[in-house]
């Protein structure tokens, strides 16, 4: 076996350039699995952290970045019992802080941070859903508790994270309508919401929307700033809203008022701090189930990027020209 890999590494902060280098293959320690990488799937925070933008997440340079991936497993450590050498995984491995990530030919990753990939879908589509699936999970589920037939309004149902959002939702029996754009409508109808278009509707025609005009019993806000602004006089009476761009200043008079719960969602934080990492593990679990019942698709932009090609790649993804979710092909 070959022991060196082909990676990219980023020099500096704010660089429009990776710069491609042989890395000696990692090797699995302990509850750590060696993964062949196929697809390396781009997220915001993935340029954010090149260009220096996202101060909590930075890892020290030289750095591999990339968060999401899928691939095969070719080595594993002590203690791991639940994966094979040959299987297909998929996760939120690194990128971040002192953890390799996904602009390489091969990366050690921590078990609990992976699941099997979904039998009936592509490697690329594996490596899109990690980060979006976990971010739509942690707001719906595990910070509203979202319930059978309950009524769910999502920010940005046409984004990156809220098509997931919206999806998830439907497929836990929640009636779900989507904000977007004019030309996202079609897209939000096809996933199963209600769609209403923010660029002719003002915050009253939302609320107006919801069941007797009496607002939603959860909001998920994807976009930050105004949006999440006007998202907190959107709920019910002790209803509930949650943001995963919820960065900004923000006057809670008006979520108070109808005692709603605020909270956020930082999906870093197990792949940071190494708390909860087997949760992420555990919930795309469930999203290999969703997949393989066909009640959760992944959207992938047409374009074939390759590892030398990652910063056309990056600047799709930054300038939002890309069909919500870019990947780069790394075999």
């Amino acid at each position: 076996m070959n022991k060196m890999m082909n990676a990219l590494i980023l020099e500096n902060f704010g660089d429009h350039e990776f710069k491609r280098v042989e890395l000696p293959i990692p090797q699995p320690e302990a509850r750590q699995v060696l993964v062949r990488i196929h697809a390396s799937g781009v997220n915001p925070i993935d340029y954010k952290i090149r260009l220096g933008e996202a101060p909590y997440a930075m890892p020290e340079l030289p750095a591999v970045l990339g968060t999401d991936m899928a691939g095969v497993v070719t080595a594993i450590g002590e203690g791991v019992t639940h994966f094979n050498v040959g299987d297909e995984v998929y996760g939120l491995i690194g990128g971040v802080r002192g953890l390799q990530g996904s602009l390489a030919e091969y990366v050690v990753a921590d078990a609990d941070l992976i699941a099997l990939k979904p039998r009936n879908i592509s490697m690329r589509e594996a490596a899109v859903l990690p980060l979006t699936f976990l971010t739509a999970w942690e707001g719906l589920v595990d910070n509203a508790k979202v319930q059978p037939g309950q009524t769910v309004l999502v920010q940005g149902g046409a984004g990156g994270v809220g098509y997931m959002v919206v999806q998830l939702a439907k497929a836990l029996d929640a009636n779900v309508w989507a904000t977007g754009r004019t030309a996202d409508q079609s897209l939000i109808s096809e996933l199963g919401a209600t769609p209403l278009d923010y660029t002719t509707a003002s915050s009253d025609d939302i609320i107006a929307a919801s069941p007797e005009g009496q607002g939603f019993n959860i909001v998920y806000d994807t976009v930050g700033g105004p949006v999440l602004e006007a998202s907190l006089s959107m709920t019910t009476h002790y209803g509930h809203i949650t943001s995963c761009a919820a960065f900004g200043n923000h006057n809670l008079a008006n979520s108070s008022l109808r005692c709603a719960t605020l909270s956020g969602v930082f999906v870093l934080m197990p792949t940071l701090t190494g708390n909860r990492r087997s949760h992420h593990g555990d919930v795309l679990k469930t999203a290999t189930r969703l997949v393989e019942e066909g009640k959760l698709r992944a959207i992938v932009d047409p374009r074939h990027f390759t590892l030398d090609q990652a910063i056309e790649a990056h600047d799709a993804v930054q300038d939002r020209s890309a069909n919500i979710k870019v990947v780069i092909d790394v075999i």
